[in-house]
Parts: structure tokens; C-alpha cells; sequence
């Protein structure tokens, strides 16, 4: 009753300058997608999609989740700040807000209190649960750690900035690419769309994933108080956070496909930049751990439950 009245509660509470500011880039991008009729496309273009969305789904997967979050594996400051910048530059807010948000929701996930909740609905924990006030702030007490470091203070105040800048980047390079080759079918406006609206729409969708699919469809092979799913499908487009029934059983770890064929390009990126020492110290799951993995699925906890 409580929690129908708090949701209630939700419903009614009109909504704040903040809130607005927060959900209206959200809106706005998804919209943009559909000027891509007008602009049509160019080789520049998709060449700008494919590279921007790569580094916006390893910003967010390897910087804010598996760095910033969980502590998987260590860096220096200058490249934890360049994954974080690659983060922002995916348009789901700050490091510390992402990082607090995610925190809260493994210490209770498809609990009461978990932000993004299944139990409420497919599109809640995809989506939904962004245009909810409770959604706003950050979570300070749950990234003391991170707020030592001036530099990601920094860019969770002017994430949007970055996020701007980044666009007009784009413009730019589109409207100086056009002046030298007029033939090329490219300008700025058209690199804006595929490269910021369009590459950030789809990791959005990518990145919510884990959420909503990832907490509904998949396989299950551990015995965790969650209804957490490995899905291939989401591990695709996630770069290998898509085996996130791994991950809720080894939050920690730096390596989520514990099988050889549950591919994670995060984790053989990360092992490719340990060899040259850009990173170091990557956590990874016990033997136990890896051992139990080679069982097949969990049957008394595959079909999902409704509390």
C-alpha cells in the first residue's frame, strides 16, 4: 500500500525546472532521429555513427559501469577521465549520477527500492523510470569515492556542455568535409544526426537493455535473490555487459562472459590495454566461480517471477 502510494504520489507531483531540463534532451534526440528522411546518408556519416557508438557503449559498459562502478580494474587519472568523457558523450548524465543510480540498484535490485524495477513493467525499467522525479538527483552518499577526483566533478556539472560541444564538433568536421568535397553528400547537419542523434539513441536502447530485457529474457545459472538474465542478444550491442546474471553474481569482476563462447569485447579490450599497461589489476571471478559457471541453466529460477 505504501509503495502504491508513493507511486501515486509520483504521478501527481508536478513536475520541476530540473526534471524538465533532465527528460527534455531524451525527448528531444529520439525526435531528431526522424530528420535523418531529410538528410539522408553518406559514407562519412555511418563511418561517424559506427565510430561515436563504439565509444559511447565502451564509455558507458568498461568507464562508468565496470571502472567507475564496481571498481573492476585500475588506471591512471587521465585515462579514467578520458572513459568518463566517452561516457558523457552518451548522454546518460554524469559519472556520478550513472554510477549512484547503479549502485542503488545492486544493493536492491527487483527489490522495493530499485529505481528500475521489472516488477513494475517492461517499459518502466527500459525507460520509464527516467521521467520519474525520483530519478534526478545524484546519489552522493553512494559515490563518495568518486567525488574526490575535481575532474568528474567537473564533467557531471557540464555534461551537457560536453555533449554540445561534441555536436558542434561534428558540424563543423561536416561543414568543412562538404567545402572540400562537394560530392561527398555530406554537411554538418547530417553528421549531427548520425553522429550524435542517432548514435546516441541507439545506445540508449543498448545501455537500457540490461535493465529491462536483461532482468526478463534469458538464462539463468546461479542461484541470486534476482531475476537477473544472461542475454546474448544485449551482449552484442553491450560489448559483453549483456551477461548480466554473471555480473549480478560477480559484481566485482572485470571479466562478465564466464563461458569461452560468452563473448565480452569489454574484457578483451581491457586485457588488450593491461598488456601495455593502461590498465592493471583486473578483478576477475573465483575458480569456484567459473566452475559452477559450466552447469547448465538454474531451472528453479528460470521462469520470471512477480512478487
Amino acid at each position: 500500500m505504501g509503495n502504491q502510494m508513493k507511486t501515486e504520489s509520483e504521478r501527481v507531483r508536478p513536475l520541476s525546472a530540473r526534471h524538465v531540463a533532465f527528460v527534455t534532451p531524451l525527448i528531444l534526440l529520439h525526435l531528431g532521429c526522424g530528420l535523418v528522411f531529410l538528410i539522408g546518408w553518406s559514407t562519412l556519416a555511418i563511418c561517424t555513427l559506427l565510430i561515436t557508438s563504439s565509444l559511447q557503449i565502451f564509455g558507458i559498459t568498461a568507464g562508468y559501469h565496470r571502472l567507475l562502478a564496481h571498481r573492476s580494474f585500475k588506471t591512471s587519472q587521465l585515462f579514467q577521465f578520458i572513459l568518463a568523457l566517452f561516457g558523457v558523450l552518451a548522454g546518460q548524465n554524469g559519472p556520478l549520477w550513472w554510477v549512484g543510480h547503479h549502485r542503488h540498484h545492486h544493493r536492491h535490485s527487483d527489490r522495493d527500492g530499485d529505481v528500475h524495477s521489472p516488477h513494475r513493467g517492461f517499459f518502466w525499467s527500459h525507460m520509464g523510470w527516467l521521467f520519474s522525479p525520483r530519478c534526478v538527483p545524484v546519489r552522493h552518499d553512494l559515490v563518495r569515492d568518486l567525488a574526490r577526483y575535481p575532474e568528474l566533478q567537473l564533467l557531471q556539472r557540464y555534461y551537457y556542455v560536453c555533449n554540445l560541444g561534441y555536436a558542434l564538433l561534428l558540424y563543423a568536421v561536416g561543414e568543412t568535409w562538404r567545402h572540400f568535397d562537394p560530392l561527398s553528400a555530406t554537411s554538418g547537419v547530417q553528421l549531427v544526426i548520425w553522429g550524435s542523434f542517432i548514435s546516441t539513441v541507439f545506445v540508449y536502447h543498448s545501455i537500457w537493455s540490461a535493465n529491462s530485457f536483461c532482468h526478463r529474457y534469458g538464462t539463468r545459472r546461479f542461484a541470486t535473490p534476482d531475476q537477473s538474465r544472461n542475454n546474448i542478444l544485449v551482449s552484442l550491442v553491450t560489448f559483453g555487459d549483456g551477461w548480466h546474471h554473471n555480473h549480478h553474481y560477480c559484481p566485482y569482476s572485470a571479466r562478465h562472459g564466464f563461458r569461452w563462447w560468452e563473448v565480452d569485447l569489454n574484457f578483451e579490450i581491457l586485457r588488450l590495454l593491461a598488456l601495455v599497461g593502461i590498465v592493471w589489476d583486473l578483478r576477475l571471478p573465483p575458480a569456484e566461480t567459473l566452475r559452477l559457471s559450466q552447469k547448465g541453466p538454474s531451472p528453479a529460477h528460470a521462469p520470471f517471477r512477480t512478487p
